[in-house]
């Protein structure tokens, strides 16, 4: 099994408040059939009230992202596939629910993991 990421910038989401509840319905849905399939890993969204910061390796904090990261929000599931051809449908399942396109990454193996 290979593990990818679906995700979404919080910007590519443009649904109106009447329509909220109805799209979160939608991708607890997709979610519930990830499950039920057994290829959901976890997922959620970023929390974009909390600032994020940097951690180094001795433990300083810093305010800030790396620059290629600063609008790095949004929503993301990570799932495991038998082969990119079924990340892709489930991707396009939860374009489909959040009414907006998804990228898909896969991560890379490490055999020890």
């Amino acid at each position: 099994m290979t593990t990818y990421l679906i995700s979404f910038p919080s910007s590519a989401m443009q649904v109106t408040l009447d329509e909220l509840q109805e799209v979160a319905d939608a991708a607890h849905a997709v979610i519930q059939e990830m499950k039920d399939a057994g290829v959901y890993v976890f997922g959620g969204g970023l929390n974009e009230a909390v600032t994020p910061v940097l951690v180094g390796a001795d433990g300083s904090v810093s305010d800030g992202t790396y620059p290629e990261t600063a609008q790095l929000d949004g929503g993301f599931t990570v799932i495991e596939a038998a082969s990119r051809d079924e990340a892709v449908r489930w991707a396009a399942k939860t374009a489909g629910a959040c009414r907006c396109a998804q990228e898909l990454r896969e991560f890379q193996y490490d055999p020890l993991v």
